[in-house]
Order: structure tokens, then C-alpha cells, then sequence
């Protein structure tokens, strides 16, 4: 299928995940370079763990404010018109991306746009669905690395482009691509009991991970703010390698939980904190 020409005014945008940020972590490190888009707000993620969050995500359903005395439709409409400015063009909406409500698909197949997406956690590899729609999409070979995207960006000359990056610094163990892996902190029990799911051999409760303790929770909590300062540096060079009058969205798919309640990690979790991400957006003029 022939691609069309973009419409008048569509622009380049970049959606970047900071995976398992939670909102307070990045409230509290306080990051000048992510600053220049637009002010901080909290919201909150339609669901708990990485590849169902995406999934929304590349509905176009980002974050929501938690909006009360409306309808979900009036919501969703509302939710998918912001497109509109963020790309520069008019059409997109809800019954404008029907049947497919599929955000990729829609600006390849209906506004012309290159799609790429460069993502960090093995859930989004490229054999999962979540790949539908993109033109290239790649697995980084490091979880953690924010600047190895920026490297791999290419952005064609005769269209504009639609970018997804996922990136996991703010992710389990929370840390910068600088630091040797040797230095990161473990749960006692956690790799071998992926090992042995991935061989499909049985467990036993006796495998079980042992808990942290309140103080080893803290510090995971912040390393996560800490990581932070390096990933609003690799932000900077996000910011500089971006065509001008690109929009920019910066959000988080999940929180994450640090000992509240019982609670550690993501996933089958049932908790505001999970749920609540930071969101910032803007243009890069």
C-alpha cells in the first residue's frame, strides 16, 4: 500500500517511556532539562505492568488525570482530539482511528508518517503484537541505556516521524548504564527462579525471593530518584538530536511500589502508587 503524502502541518513526535518511574521519584529529583517542555503533572497509568500499559499507550490512551463526573467515551474522545495538537494535524479521533485504534497504523496508513520504535524490556521485544504498525522497531541490547537510543534515532527528510522509546533506567535495579552490573542490588532468589520458569521446571515455595527489609526498600527507592539525574542528562541529548517543532511526551506505563503495604515491584499489584506517573509534554521549538 502506497503511503500518503502527510497533511499540512504534521510534525515529528517523540513518546518517551521511563519505565516503572513512579511520580514522586520524579518530582523529587527535580529535573531541569525535562523541565524546558512544560510543567510536571501527575497522572495515572491505565494499568500496573509494562506490556498491557504499552498496549494502551500505542491506543493513543495516554495517562489520565483520574477525570471524575464524566463518561470513559467523553473521556476517550476528549483523550485522542489532544493528538491533534500534538501532531499538527486535524482527524484524529476516536472514529477516525476506528477499526483499528491503533495509533501507529493510523498515522502510517493515514497521514504518511515514518514509525519507529526502540524499546529496553524483553515484554516489548519485536515478536510480541505490541510491534504492529511500526517501520522499524528494535530491542536494545541494554535495558538501561537512554543515550544508546538517542544514537539510533534516524528521522527521514521527506516525512515526519512517530517515535515510541522505552527505556528502563528508572526499572528494577534502578541504575545508569555507567555502573557495573556487579555493583547492582538483587533479590536473594529472583534469577534463579526466572532460570527455572524459562526451563519449565517446577517450583517450590522454598524458592520464594526473601524480602527487603525497610531500609533496604529506601534505598531502592532512591536509587530510582538518583537515576534519574542521568537520565534527564541523556534527555539533553534526546533534546539536541530532535528535528525542531518536534512535540515531545514524557510519562512513565507503571509506578512501582517500595515496601507500602507489603507491596514491591509491579505487576499483580493493587495500589495507587503503582498506578500514579509523572507527565510532561510539549514542544521542542
Amino acid at each position: 500500500m502506497q503511503r500518503p503524502p502527510p497533511p499540512d502541518g504534521a510534525r515529528h513526535c517523540v513518546l518517551l517511556v521511563l519505565d516503572s518511574c513512579r511520580f514522586d521519584s520524579l518530582a523529587a529529583a527535580r529535573m531541569p532539562v525535562l523541565g524546558r517542555l512544560g510543567p510536571l503533572e501527575r497522572r495515572f497509568s491505565y494499568a500496573t505492568w509494562t506490556a498491557p500499559a504499552h498496549f494502551n499507550l500505542l491506543m493513543g490512551l495516554l495517562p489520565h488525570p483520574d477525570p471524575r463526573n464524566t463518561f470513559a467515551s467523553a473521556y476517550y474522545q476528549q483523550s485522542l482530539g489532544r493528538w491533534q495538537v500534538r501532531l499538527g494535524f486535524a482527524g484524529v479521533s476516536f472514529t477516525g482511528m476506528l477499526p483499528g485504534l491503533w495509533l501507529p497504523d493510523y498515522l502510517r496508513e493515514h497521514a504518511g508518517y515514518h514509525t519507529q520504535a526502540f524499546v529496553s524490556l524483553p515484554v516489548l521485544n519485536p515478536a510480541t503484537p505490541l510491534s504492529r504498525g511500526f517501520d522499524r522497531y528494535e530491542k536494545m541490547d541494554r535495558h538501561n541505556d537512554l543515550r544508546a537510543i538517542v544514537r539510533a534515532l534516524r528521522f527521514p527528510d521527506d516525512r515526519p516521524s512517530f517515535t515510541l522509546i522505552n527505556t528502563g533506567e528508572t526499572h528494577y535495579p534502578y541504575a545508569p548504564a555507567h555502573e557495573p552490573p556487579a555493583s547492582w542490588p538483587r533479590i536473594h532468589g529472583v534469577h534463579g527462579v526466572f532460570k527455572r520458569l524459562a526451563a519449565g521446571q517446577p517450583l517450590h515455595h522454598s524458592a520464594a525471593p526473601r524480602f527487603f527489609d525497610a531500609d533496604r526498600l529506601d534505598a531502592l527507592r532512591q536509587r530510582q530518584v538518583d537515576v534519574l539525574a542521568d537520565v534527564d542528562a541523556a534527555i539533553s541529548d534526546l533534546f539536541d538530536a530532535l528535528p525542531r517543532n518536534t512535540f515531545v511526551i514524557v510519562t512513565a506505563d507503571h509506578g512501582e511500589l517500595f515496601g507500602e503495604e507489603g507491596y514491591f515491584g509491579h505487576g499483580p499489584i493493587r495500589h495507587d502508587k503503582v498506578l500514579e506517573v509523572p507527565f510532561v509534554e510539549g514542544w521542542l521549538r
